[in-house]
């Protein structure tokens, strides 16, 4: 059996992990002091995902900072920061509108978060 040893980044407390694996399955998690840190440490070992967060281009100048609406496979960022490098919007922008709908073919859009004025 193998161990991984990981920190929890589920609440404030950071408990160390220790998660004990059966090949490709999570079979038990010590060392949290509440049910998000098993949470964490089975999804991290077994299908890790990231909020990816980045700018894009407004055509009348400038940048916006945007985001995935959700998390995205791990392995589908650089897929996703590479989309993401040759988009250009135009002003205005407003938070929360699409950018991309469907980045890196995740099914999960990306959104403005920042307003950009015409």
């Amino acid at each position: 059996m193998e161990k991984r040893e990981l920190i929890c980044i589920g609440c404030p407390m950071g408990c160390n992990l220790t998660a004990e694996m059966e090949g490709d399955k999570v079979v038990s998690v010590t060392g949290n002091t509440c049910k998000r840190g098993d949470d964490y440490a089975r999804k991290e070992l077994t299908n890790p995902t990231r909020i990816v967060t980045s700018t894009v281009m407004v055509a009348e100048g400038g940048m916006v900072s945007v985001k995935t609406a959700s998390d995205i496979p791990k392995g589908k960022i650089f897929d996703c920061v590479k989309q993401l490098k040759g988009v250009e919007v135009s002003a205005p922008v407003h938070i929360g509108q699409v950018i991309v709908e469907n980045v890196a073919g995740t099914g999960v859009p990306v959104i403005a978060t920042k307003e950009v004025p015409a």
